[in-house]
Formats: structure tokens, C-alpha cells, sequence
């Protein structure tokens, strides 16, 4: 199993985390500051961080540079609805972002589908009769190639690699457009509309009401 470093200086969060994960059976390691946090790195190896954005001393967007040459997948840990904080951390290589405060289960989720995404060996998404091939960016349906825009195609890697999770909007808007989300639906929602067609995904795609989306597999 994984082993995971989780940098946060709220004590109450890091030993929820902690004792999350620890029972899903990843090995986990606390630091309560930036400077520790990059000090425990730089002597061991990880798999995943957890890294809180506002730490004392080294913030996360600091440590985050730390840890990029390594290519060690980084998930931020922001408070609600600092979308800045959000697209400053995605732009800055951060690989995906929990909102504070969160649900167990969607801590679990997004840890799952980070490190199954960073797998070396991992270079195509399947689901039913639909493959995606991550580094040639093509997609089949029952064998035949579907046409997809660079936007669509990016929307639907993020659907397959967080299957079975509900996706905010905002989440998947900055994911892909890399841009602040500030509340307008109709680019996403047509955007989804057009892989529901295009894939016959009618049914996979859900909508979840008040939150987003869900591709179920």
C-alpha cells in the first residue's frame, strides 16, 4: 500500500486523516509545519502528499516546489471556497484539491484515483466499450475512434479517473479550464451534454443535484 506524508498544522484534521487512511492501509506521517513537512520528505520516499495550503513557516505553495522535481503526486488541502487558492494551486502542479471541511469518503476517492492516475505503467481509461488512451488522446467506442475537442477530452479523463465520485462544478470547470469558476454552468453543462451524446453515456453520466456531475461504472 501506499505510503502518504500529510502536512497539516490543524491537529484535529491531521490525525482524521491520519486515522483514515490508516485504516484504509496506507502508511501515513505527520508533520505539523512546512518546514517539517519538508524536512520528513527529503528523508523519505512518498507516494502521495497531503499538503495544507496555510502553514506556518514554509507555506504549500513553497513545499510544493520542494516536492515537484521528484514528481510525487501533491493533493492541496484548501479552505471552502478560496477558489484563488485553488487555481493558483492547480497552475502551480498541485494534482487535485480538498475542499475544507470534507467527507471521509471523498478523502479516500480523490487519494485512490490520484495515485491509480500516476501509475507509469497506466496509459489507457476503459469503461464498458469505451477506451481512452491518455498519451496518444484518443478515444473508441465499440472499436471505432470518437472525435472528441481537446476540452471534451480533458472532461472525460477526469470523469473516468474519479468514477463513482461526485464532482463538484467549480471542481471540474477549474480542473479543466484552468480558470476560476465564477457560477456560470452553461460551458460545463454543454460540454457534458456533448460526451453523454457522442459516447452514448446517457445513462453513466448523472447529474448530481446541487453539486455536479457522476460518471458511474
Amino acid at each position: 500500500m501506499a505510503d502518504v506524508l500529510i502536512v497539516e498544522d490543524d491537529e484535529a484534521i491531521a490525525d482524521l486523516i491520519h486515522m483514515n487512511l490508516s485504516a484504509e492501509g496506507y502508511r501515513c506521517i505527520c508533520a505539523g509545519d512546512g518546514m517539517e513537512g519538508m524536512n520528513i520528505f527529503e528523508r523519505e520516499s512518498f507516494d502521495l502528499v497531503l499538503l495544507d495550503i496555510m502553514l506556518p513557516g514554509l507555506d504549500g505553495y513553497a513545499l510544493l516546489e520542494r516536492i515537484q522535481p521528484t514528481g510525487t503526486p501533491v493533493i492541496f488541502l484548501t479552505a471552502k471556497g478560496a477558489v484563488e487558492e485553488r487555481i493558483r494551486g492547480l497552475k502551480a502542479g498541485a494534482d487535485d484539491y480538498l475542499s475544507k471541511p470534507f467527507q471521509v469518503g471523498e478523502l479516500l476517492a480523490r487519494v485512490e484515483a490520484v495515485l491509480r492516475r500516476r501509475k507509469p505503467e497506466v496509459c489507457f481509461l476503459r469503461l464498458g466499450d469505451v477506451t481512452v488512451r491518455t498519451d496518444s488522446r484518443q478515444v473508441e467506442k465499440g472499436g471505432y475512434p470518437v472525435i472528441l475537442t481537446a476540452k471534451e477530452f480533458d472532461l472525460l479523463a477526469e470523469l473516468l479517473q474519479n468514477k463513482n465520485v461526485a464532482l463538484r462544478r467549480e471542481q471540474l470547470y477549474e480542473k479543466v479550464w484552468k480558470e476560476p469558476f465564477l457560477g456560470e454552468t452553461r460551458t460545463l453543462d454543454s460540454h457534458i451534454q456533448r460526451l453523454r451524446k457522442k459516447l452514448g453515456w446517457e445513462d453513466r453520466i448523472k447529474t448530481v443535484f446541487r453539486i455536479g456531475y457522476r460518471l458511474e461504472g
